[in-house]
This record gives C-alpha cells, sequence and structure tokens, in this order.
C-alpha cells in the first residue's frame, strides 16, 4: 500500500507529503463545502490524478495527520498493491425511500468476496440507519461496513458528495474491497455520559422526532435548553440523545441535525423507534479525548498487522466540545495505532460503524469511529 496526500488552504497551492507517482489510486478529497462547490475543482483534482479514482465528501472539519483544519482540502492517494476495489455511486434523489436505495447499492457488488464496504454518503437528506438496513437487507450481503455522513461545518445548509464528478447533493458513494490479503478492523467510542429523567418515544416516524412522553419534543428539548434554544440547531450538538431500543441492546446516541418549528419535531441523524427509552447527554472535553483513545484501542485489538491507513469519523458535535483542543483526540488516536499508519479523515453529522467484535453495522452519532487497513 502506497499512501500520499496534500492540503491546500482555500486560494493557496497544494503541499504534497512526498513526490511519488501513484498508478489507479482510491483518492478520498475532503474539504469544505464551500471550497467543493466551487468552479473547477473537480477538473484541479482530475489533473493531479488523471487515473485516480475520486472521491469527494464535504466536511465538518478535515483531519490529515494529527492535524485538525477548517476551511481548507485535503487529499489523501492510496494504490493498493494486493487489493482490488470497486466504487457505486447513487442519489437520493432518483428512489422513493432510503432502504430502496441502500439495496440498489449493494446490489451492483459481487458478494462473493467482497471483505468491506466504506460509505461516504450525503449529510443532509439521507437517513443513514435506512441506508445501512437497506444495504444490509440482502442475506448473501455479508461484508463489514463503516464510513459518515458528510458535514457542512455546523451550518447544517447542505453537503456535498460525488465520484470521478463534480461534487453535488444527495450523492451515496460505496467502495467496496476485494482480497484475502487486505486486513480491517474498526471501532467507534463516545465518551457522553446521560443525565437526567429517562423517557419514552411516544410518537416518531422514522428519524423524525415528535412526542417524548406525550409531549411535543422540540417544546420539550428547548425547556432543557433554555436560553441555548435560540442557536438550535447547533446547540443540540452539545446535548445530544442516548436512545436504546430494548434492554438488551446496546445504547445509540442520536444528534438533532435539524428542527420543525411548525410541527414541533426535531430531525436526527438516524432512527428514533416508538417505545425507545431516551436521556440528555454531556461530556467534557477530557471524555472526548478518551473516549478517542478507547476506539483506537478496540480497533487494535486482533490485528495481525499494523495499519497503513487510518480513516477517521468523528462527529461534529465532539469538535465543538475540544474547541481549541481538537486535535488531542487524534494524537489520542495515533498514540495507540503508531505513527506508520497515514490518517485521514473528517467531521461528519453520523458515523457508521459497527460496535467493536460484530458485524452488524449501525448509525452512531457523537463518536469516534476508525477503519484500520493493511495489506
Amino acid at each position: 500500500m502506497k499512501i500520499n496526500q496534500a492540503r491546500r488552504e482555500k486560494n493557496g497551492s497544494w503541499e504534497f507529503t512526498q513526490k511519488s507517482k501513484l498508478i489507479n489510486p482510491l483518492v478520498f478529497v475532503f474539504g469544505d463545502r464551500f471550497i467543493l462547490e466551487s468552479d473547477g475543482i473537480y477538473e484541479e483534482i482530475r489533473e493531479l490524478f488523471p487515473d485516480g479514482e475520486l472521491v469527494f465528501g464535504s466536511t465538518s472539519g478535515e483531519i490529515m495527520d494529527t492535524h485538525v483544519y477548517d476551511g481548507t482540502i485535503t487529499l489523501t492517494a492510496i494504490q493498493f498493491e494486493k487489493t482490488q476495489f470497486k466504487i457505486v455511486h447513487e442519489n437520493v434523489s432518483d428512489f422513493v425511500d432510503i432502504q430502496k436505495m441502500g439495496r440498489a447499492i449493494a446490489d451492483q457488488f459481487d458478494k462473493t468476496d467482497l471483505r468491506h464496504l466504506f460509505i461516504v454518503s450525503d449529510g443532509s437528506f439521507v437517513n443513514g440507519s435506512g441506508l445501512i438496513e437497506g444495504l444490509e437487507s440482502d442475506k448473501a450481503f455479508n461484508a463489514t461496513i463503516t464510513g459518515g455522513l458528510c458535514g457542512d461545518g455546523a451550518r447544517f445548509e447542505k453537503t456535498l458528495t460525488s465520484y470521478n464528478e463534480t461534487p453535488k447533493q444527495g450523492e451515496v458513494v460505496a467502495i467496496g474491497f476485494y482480497g484475502d490479503s487486505l486486513e480491517v478492523s474498526y471501532a467507534n467510542y463516545g465518551g457522553w455520559t446521560p443525565f437526567g429523567p429517562e423517557r419514552t418515544i411516544t410518537k416518531s416516524v422514522g428519524n423524525i422526532l415528535y412526542e417524548i412522553d406525550g409531549q411535543p419534543a422540540l417544546d420539550l428539548y428547548k425547556t432543557y435548553l433554555g436560553e441555548k434554544a435560540k442557536d438550535l440547531p447547533q446547540a443540540a450538538l452539545l446535548y445530544p440523545l442516548t436512545v436504546q431500543q430494548s434492554e438488551n441492546e446496546e445504547p445509540l446516541v442520536r444528534t438533532i441535525l435539524n428542527i420543525d418549528e411548525e410541527a414541533n419535531s426535531m430531525i436526527l441523524a438516524g432512527d428514533v423507534p416508538v417505545n425507545s427509552k431516551v436521556q440528555l447527554m454531556m461530556c467534557t472535553m477530557d471524555d472526548i479525548a478518551e473516549g478517542a483513545s478507547n476506539a483506537a484501542e478496540y480497533a487494535m485489538r486482533d490485528r495481525k498487522k499494523r495499519p497503513e491507513l487510518a480513516i477517521l469519523v468523528s462527529c461534529v458535535g465532539r469538535k465543538l466540545v475540544l474547541a481549541g483542543r481538537t486535535e488531542e483526540e487524534i494524537e489520542e488516536v495515533m498514540d495507540i495505532v503508531g505513527d506508520q499508519a497515514k490518517i485521514t479523515g473528517f467531521y461528519s453529522y453520523g458515523e457508521m460503524a459497527p460496535f467493536a467484535g460484530k458485524n452488524e453495522c449501525l448509525l452512531h452519532n457523537q463518536t469516534m469511529t476508525l477503519t484500520l487497513m493493511s495489506e
């Protein structure tokens, strides 16, 4: 596996980590939404990698090495020596529901030797839970899945994604990896702590939450936020919800992506089923950094080789909590996975990964999610 990385500011020039020429590389291009929608951005990257497979995604912060950037564009080009990959993309506007879109994507892969699927998804229109459900709906699909929902800072205006074309809204890009030589491990961890009374979801549809304990969900949430309610939906990133469908299932964290004042409802990044138990959550800077370290520890368990590539997807809410100390959680990961691994990634509106030691993928919020690869 050969890897080359580069970064540039909005009006700056590219700074490459090395000058080696790669053959038919997979190129992740993560960047600020305003840069990705600027004229000529696709042509610019295509000129750098004429034979590259280009995957674009807008972010709430770009991760490269142990640094976190805002208002930049980063690229990570990977030449696999033994691993084959295939890329499929679809747009949510072409499907009546997200589950059918997920199934349509999965159906385009030869599932016989499919090892892993990495997803770079629109973060504004896509219900991540429904997407995963569709991807895994075919019983022949046995590959593991990780990835994330693209971001747009803390603006929540629109997100952009694409494969080998100018970035646009509504796209979901899936990269399938084939070959026994590829070792993939993954993990996620949050660090958030529930507080306040445990309540029950009494009305919801998919990822739209209408009522908690028979009361309008948005009214109840605003009561807890107090003065901070005027800053919704951004303020909600600091107070996500823990959602537990049953006593036997791991609780999931859900971030509020948007609010609907007219319907008195909240739109979350993933499903919030009726009768689930919910609580508000909070955390400290130290909790966030420790959570990243825990995620790295889980991802490194039982690995045969040290990772060569680490793809980090961390939630924008964690970034807001860490403020000026954002790079601490990236450094915690580096300390565990080792400096031989090239780190790339982005801050997101949702993270996709199984719980450590399991294969079923789930949508998470407010976690640090790692995908580690080596050949």
